[in-house]
């Protein structure tokens, strides 16, 4: 499509302005924190500015609205995941007013891609038709242009190098010009930032979509009937009934353990297998049980199916509370608590594709209903502080703090970095012992010193850590390195240096007497 000058030209200008504020924002920056945030509302505006049909959309106006939360929760704390979904956000606004009504997930799905693919060409493509559009007015016009440009710039050029021979004032202060050295990461950096906000302010979508694979209907494969299904989920659901068995008997009980396994095994060998096993189970049902099938009308099936389910749900609860059970042993960390999301998400999973089963739903209400769970989750994950959460229970539960799990782990704190901060000021608090509460400042002074040094740019400053600090300050903990100069260990234990040894002579010593 060809590009409208006015708008076009437009759409330039105020492309160079956000490039020109990204530049200032977020070259060179010590961190990501009000520049990020302020860059992503600068897009914001800026395809709000151009493309007013945003607010005539309902789902445009919507993902727009979305996408300036996302932008403002960048000051809170950036993440990768939050500028992901203000990504996602903003590329559904700018799309949506071209875009046919009540699209599923699925359709959006390719648009968005898509339109990642295309803005790489995008500005190539613009140059073109821009140069065409040139071309059509005429090579005496363009010519006349050139000479008409480039006569006063000749003129200009000669004139001012008159003066300056005849004049030592100019003479020195074109000596006095020094260009500024050759940079190549700032022009790659415009680039990418430029590559960005053109695709933002003229996206690419597509005309046609692929319709999502059907999932309905009966199922065509030689040996796949009703009997089989039917007998395939009688032989399921006993032996699940088994697994479930023994989970009651050595996990929900609390009775001991086979002899030889400990529990790390136990939770270990016992977390992965099963989740995969529950996947295969939702897959199962929705490839051999679609909606509108002859087998999926089947009240035995249907029934056999339930009982199935609801024992894949109860092997992803007995999944959970082995990994409860073993945090409660040894510690939390950011991945187990990602991990026990990805087990709701499962089970979630799980019961739409019953529910669409049971309920004749479509594909597209399967997908949507999926990618909003996903959403959600994703979203949870940018606001909650997940390393805020692990490291306030890793305190809690430390042994040296009278809890029930192992000794803290002040290596694993120290790589929660800001997060752990308030949780060790915290500890600090408590009766512990010396050479511990000694270790645990050290390691909290550090990571109060390089959360204080990332909010001395005003770039890179968080609204979060603006709190933990004030945490910090109510505390009674200042926000300073302790032991300057001295190097510590990840646990804050004082590194012993040892001295070298005396270096060998190249030559041999001469022998008494020579």
């Amino acid at each position: 499509m060809r590009p409208r000058m006015p708008s076009f030209w437009v759409k330039a200008a105020l492309s160079l302005a956000v490039v020109a504020a990204a530049d200032v924002l977020l070259f060179d920056a010590g961190g990501l924190g009000l520049n990020l945030g302020l860059f992503s509302l600068a897009l914001v505006g800026a395809l709000g500015f151009v493309t007013p049909a945003i607010f005539r959309h309902r789902l445009a106006l919507l993902a727009f609205a979305a996408a300036a939360l996302l932008a403002v929760l960048q000051i809170e704390r950036a993440t990768f995941v939050g500028w992901m979904l203000f990504a996602v956000a903003l590329g559904v606004a700018a799309l949506a007013p071209r875009a046919p009504a009540r699209e599923d997930g699925w359709r959006w799905t390719q648009r968005l891609v898509v339109g990642g693919l295309k803005a790489l060409v995008g500005p190539l493509v613009d140059l073109r038709d821009v140069l065409r559009a040139r071309a059509r007015r005429g090579p005496a016009r363009t010519a006349l242009m050139v000479v008409s440009a480039g006569l006063p710039l000749l003129g200009g050029v000669v004139f001012v190098s008159l003066f300056a021979a005849a004049n030592p004032v100019i003479e020195g202060a074109f000596a006095a010009i020094r260009l500024p050295e050759l940079e190549v990461a700032r022009p790659v950096f415009w680039a990418m930032i430029a590559l960005i906000v053109w695709a933002v302010l003229r996206p690419r979508g597509l005309r046609r979509t692929l319709d999502a694979p059907r999932l309905d209907g009966d199922l065509d494969l030689p040996g796949v009937t009703t009997g089989s299904i039917c007998a395939s989920l009688v032989v399921f659901n006993l032996i699940f009934a088994v697994q479930n068995g023994l989970d009651v008997a050595f996990l929900w009980s609390g009775a001991g353990l086979p002899e030889g396994m400990t529990f790390a095994d136990y939770a270990h060998r016992g977390a992965y297998p099963l989740i995969a096993t529950a996947l295969l189970a939702g897959l199962f049902v929705l490839v051999f049980l679609r909606p509108g099938s002859a087998t999926a009308q089947s009240q035995p099936v249907r029934k056999l199916v339930a009982l199935w389910v609801a024992q894949n749900l109860f092997l992803v609860a007995s999944t959970a509370l082995r990994t409860f059970d073993y945090v409660e042993v040894y510690s939390l960390t950011r991945m187990r608590i990602a991990a026990l999301l990805w087990m709701a998400l499962i089970a979630v999973g799980l019961v739409l594709i019953t529910w669409r089963l049971l309920r004749g739903k479509s594909s597209g209400w399967l997908v949507n209903a999926n990618l909003l769970a996903a959403g959600a989750a994703l979203l949870l994950c940018s606001v909650v502080d997940l390393g805020a959460i692990a490291a306030a229970w890793n305190v809690r539960h430390a042994r040296e703090a009278g809890g029930r799990g192992v000794g803290l782990d002040l290596c694993y704190m120290r790589e929660l970095r800001g997060a752990a901060v308030v949780s060790l000021a915290e500890m600090e608090r408590r009766e512990l012992p010396e050479d511990l509460r000694r270790r645990v400042a050290v390691v909290r002074a550090e990571l109060a010193a390089d959360m204080l040094d990332r909010t001395r740019d005003w770039r890179g400053w968080r609204f979060r850590d603006a709190r933990r600090l004030a945490r910090l300050e109510a505390l009674g903990s200042p926000a300073s390195r302790a032991g300057h100069g001295t190097a510590y260990r990840c646990d804050g234990a004082l590194r012993i240096l040892r001295p070298s040894s005396p270096a060998t002579p190249l030559t041999p010593s001469p022998k008494p007497g020579s």
